[in-house]
């Protein structure tokens, strides 16, 4: 495992009775950087994490986090968001945040004093003295956010941070993470929602089935998928499937297909010729990293070969 990695694990494997939930799952995640789990409900992400953090120990497989493979010797140089969220309703937002530093060793007056600015950044710099019972869910849960960043950790590991999250605190969301990032932490989360992972990540990993079916960039991802073609005709007519590749389908009076293998200048020939209808308008485009999950995680069904 290299230094250059603030967390990485080779082979993970984790089994609930007879189940498999993580199936051999290698993963490994660049200091500095902003990586993305994703997968389907129930592919494996939240117990890979928390083996990845030793809250759970691994079946098999071998793990690093911050240098060491004892994860919870480096625990007070995470932060840690899960997927349950839990907070004293009692405690002000404030306290709430000062507590959580208080855990990973931040002093309780330290913590109190980096809550206020750590608020105002988020825009709920007037929540500070209001009771958590008293906060809406998505400030809730902005403010466990807040106490797993407080101390300033090296590494922050967040389980489905969005969801739930209405679009104005899912902006703040996306905000407190890109500015963990530029402060230097290295920032992992677990994901279904495709598109925070195409806005910041740098890198991820797509869980399916247990298995891990694709690591590498947003860019490569969509690479695995053909460019699309839209083609809008200039006149109706019949036969115009015939002028398109096999499974080219009509969706509002434009046809899209994938780009063909021979290139566009073929494709050209043929909607302008002689007896064509026309273009009155083409496109080409890469398809999303929705459209690419959707085929990674397909393949689950026909392959056991990780991509």
């Amino acid at each position: 495992m290299q230094s250059s990695f603030a967390l990485a694990a080779t082979g993970l494997v984790k089994r609930f009775g007879n189940r498999r939930v993580v199936d051999g799952v290698d993963i490994a995640v660049p200091a500095g950087s902003i990586y993305g789990v994703l997968g389907p409900n129930g592919a494996g992400k939240t117990t890979t994490l928390r083996m990845l953090l030793g809250i759970i120990e691994p079946d098999a497989g071998h793990r690093m986090l911050l240098g060491t493979d004892v994860p919870r010797e480096a625990s007070d140089r995470v932060g840690y968001l899960p997927e349950e969220r839990g907070l004293y309703p009692a405690m002000k937002a404030r306290e709430a945040i000062a507590f959580m530093g208080a855990l990973r060793g931040l002093p309780w007056a330290e913590g109190r004093r980096r809550a206020g600015p750590l608020l105002e950044r988020a825009g709920l710099g007037q929540a500070g003295d209001t009771k958590i019972r008293k906060l809406s869910k998505g400030m809730a849960q902005i403010v466990q956010l807040l106490g797993s960043v407080v101390h300033g950790p090296d590494l922050l590991v967040l389980d489905e941070p969005f969801s739930g999250l209405d679009p104005v605190n899912q902006e703040r969301l996306e905000a407190l993470i890109l500015a963990e990032r530029d402060r230097g932490a290295t920032v992992i989360f677990s994901t279904h929602i495709m598109s925070h992972a195409e806005r910041l990540c740098d890198r991820l990993a797509i869980i399916a089935g247990g298995r891990r079916r694709f690591e590498g960039t947003v860019d490569e991802a969509r690479g695995t998928l053909p460019m699309q073609v839209s083609w809008r005709p200039r006149r109706d007519g019949a036969g115009l499937a015939a002028l398109l590749p096999a499974g080219a389908h009509e969706v509002g009076g434009a046809w899209r297909f994938p780009l063909p293998d021979d290139g566009i200048e073929p494709l050209l020939a043929r909607l302008t010729g002689a007896a064509s209808p026309g273009i009155a308008g083409l496109s080409i485009e890469r398809p999303g990293l929705h459209d690419a999950f959707v085929r990674i995680v397909g393949e689950q069904s026909t392959t056991g070969e990780p991509l």
